[in-house]
């Protein structure tokens, strides 16, 4: 039990009860996953001409807008993924996705590490855009509007993504 050799005070109780409560918290950590690899791919503008449709280049490529409420993605309500449209790179779970009332598929969260910002001043204001991490894609841009959890809607160019349902079974 109590060994006589340790000299037993108060300083050895206090470093004792310290030490303990630093195990503690590091047991209750979770552990850190080693973060995704994003092998970047690219291509000649002539080889994106010939993957993408005319609308798709122009968003993903030329950082364009599609016309608001024309995407078949608003009305879409079933569980899986969209992805990037441009190389695949999965961007948002279908359980982030909200109506935002904006005529553009609008998510709260991103998957992480899935994307890229940078300003955009070409409305005469400030305002962040997002790309695709892999290929450099232009999907939308990202305001502090949106719901919680996050406070964020990311405003998505629709023809700048593809939906994979989740598979059933």
């Amino acid at each position: 039990m109590f060994n006589a050799a340790i000299p037993y005070n108060r300083r050895t109780f206090v470093k004792s009860l310290f030490v303990g409560g630093c195990m503690l918290s590091l047991m209750r950590l979770p552990f850190a996953q080693a973060a995704e690899v994003i092998t970047k791919t690219s291509h000649t503008e002539e080889e994106w001409k010939q993957m993408l449709t005319k609308e798709q280049f122009n968003v993903l490529r030329e950082e364009g807008t599609e016309a608001p409420f024309t995407s078949p993605l608003l009305k879409e309500h079933r569980n899986g993924t969209f992805a990037c449209a441009g190389c695949g790179l999965e961007l948002f779970q279908s359980a982030t996705k909200f109506d935002s009332g904006t005529g553009w598929p609008s998510f709260f969260q991103a998957i992480e590490g899935h994307i890229d910002t940078k300003g955009d001043n070409k409305l005469w204001m400030e305002r962040t855009e997002y790309h695709c991490a892999r290929c450099g894609g232009h999907q939308g841009h990202v305001f502090n509007d949106g719901p919680k959890p996050t406070g964020l809607r990311y405003c998505n160019n629709g023809v700048a993504l593809k939906f994979i349902p989740e598979q059933q079974g």
